[in-house]
């Protein structure tokens, strides 16, 4: 019988992704571990093995597909022996998408979780009627995209299950102008809009203060939703409280200086070579060996206490930013850390990391000295009880025993989850933390 192949959940948060591209086509055969497709993420880019062997005999949804919901049916393989044209007609939907006609009329936005972006077979598109009586079944998008494009949704033919009219009906629709036009008071209402408004109820608010023509609707990728809702969240349910503390670098800077230097060559180029952020992790991490305490999550019912100081360093990439995580950071030496996080901001920016490399962590370090911003706040993500942020070192005037004398000082602030980490408890980690930063040999010890 024919093998469905569904979009797979690739972290237990995921519950769509793009389905980039495929690397097999129709006729394909295929054995177990072949790469089947790419499907992206959020935040990063990961391919798809078969587990079955069999011949590619169709693929459902096309190459560059955005939003496949998880388990959405993607593709058909004929079994071994089996007919592929029969294994393409007869292969059966997601799960999601086995939904009988009565209870679409019934629960229409039940069936919405289906894959209704797959085409259906011909004869079943030339047979099933887009509307029921008066009633046209059609997906919310569909509908939204009818309206910005003032045309009467009755009107577009529906290719996707029994008939129901989704995005790709609307989109023909409207580039063939073979669709009705809507109602007076909808065309109205849309042609007040200066462009089609994202999906939200505060867009025609926010969109009126602007002159028509003076402004661009650039939609939110995947990525810039993600980063959007956990910040929400944090901001709604964690209590943030900050605190802030100077550190002199001249000790750290002529270590690393030294460290540098005395790195051996391999292949006729240093074995490492250490940053002032490479160091900020290992002393960060440091610090929460020092505190336990402060080496943890909240959940409703218990203190999760962390056995390791797994610290993410957020790095910028187009569109957002991505925090990889160096593990176990306390055990790994200064030159591990370095060459870690070389591979890892490089993965990160050409979108290869794997889940399990940015998810997770127990504390994060943002970093924007190097942008020569001074000093910020950053925003705790949760699950972590904590964040450092790093501003840059500078040349300030410091008073030493009674003397003013020039010192390279920078300004770390400590953003942490109140319900998990007092202030005299984040008081104590910044202590610890300035300590390796000012006495940086402790690190190597």
């Amino acid at each position: 019988m024919p093998i469905n192949i569904t979009m797979p959940a690739l972290s237990p948060t995921m519950e769509e992704g793009n389905l980039a591209k495929w690397l097999v086509k129709e006729g394909d055969k295929v054995s177990a571990g072949d790469v089947l497709c790419e499907i992206e993420t959020d935040k990063a880019t990961m391919e798809v093995e078969a587990v079955d062997e069999g011949t590619v005999a169709k693929l459902v949804v096309a190459a560059g597909t955005e939003g496949v919901k998880v388990n959405a049916l993607i593709a058909i393989l004929a079994a071994e022996g089996e007919d592929v044209a029969a294994a393409a007609s007869g292969g059966g939907a997601a799960p999601a998408a086995k939904a009988e006609p009565a209870k679409a009329e019934a629960a229409p936005a039940k069936t919405e979780a289906a894959p209704a972006a797959a085409p259906a077979p011909a004869a079943a598109q030339a047979s099933a009627p887009a509307s029921s009586g008066t009633r046209t079944f059609s997906s919310p998008l569909a509908r939204r995209l009818a309206k910005d494009a003032g045309i009467d949704i009755s009107a577009v033919a529906g290719t996707g299950p029994h008939g129901r009219v989704i995005k790709k009906d609307v989109e023909t629709a409207v580039a063939g102008g073979g669709a009705k036009a809507a109602p007076a008071a909808a065309v109205s209402a849309t042609a007040a809009a200066p462009a089609p408004l994202a999906k939200g109820a505060s867009d025609e608010a926010v969109l009126k203060n602007f002159a028509e023509g003076s402004y661009e609707l650039v939609p939110h990728d995947g990525m810039r939703k993600v980063i959007a809702k956990r910040l929400q969240e944090s901001k709604q349910t964690i209590p943030h409280f900050y605190v802030s503390v100077d550190c002199e670098l001249d000790a750290l800077l002529a270590l690393r200086a030294q460290l540098n230097t005395a790195a051996p060559e391999r292949d006729g180029k240093p074995a490492y070579k250490l940053s002032v952020n490479d160091m900020v992790i290992k002393a960060l991490a440091l610090a929460l060996r020092d505190v336990p305490d402060a080496n943890v999550s909240w959940t409703e019912t218990n203190m999760v206490k962390h056995k390791h100081a797994d610290v993410g360093v957020a790095v910028s990439i187009p569109g957002g930013l991505i925090t990889p995580i160096v593990r176990s950071a306390e055990l790994k030496s200064l030159s591990a850390i370095s060459n870690e996080m070389k591979d890892l901001g490089a993965r990160a920016k050409s979108r290869k990391l794997k889940p399990e490399e940015f998810q997770g962590g127990t504390t994060a370090v943002s970093n924007m000295g190097m942008m020569g911003v001074k000093n910020f706040a950053a925003v705790v993500n949760p699950p972590h009880a904590t964040i450092l942020a790093i501003g840059a070192g500078e040349e300030r005037v410091v008073v030493k025993k009674g003397q003013m004398v020039v010192a390279n000082v920078m300004t770390v602030t400590l953003s942490t989850d109140h319900r998990a980490v007092d202030g005299a408890l984040g008081a104590e980690l910044l202590g610890a933390f300035k300590r390796y930063i000012e006495s940086p040999m402790g690190m190597l010890v």
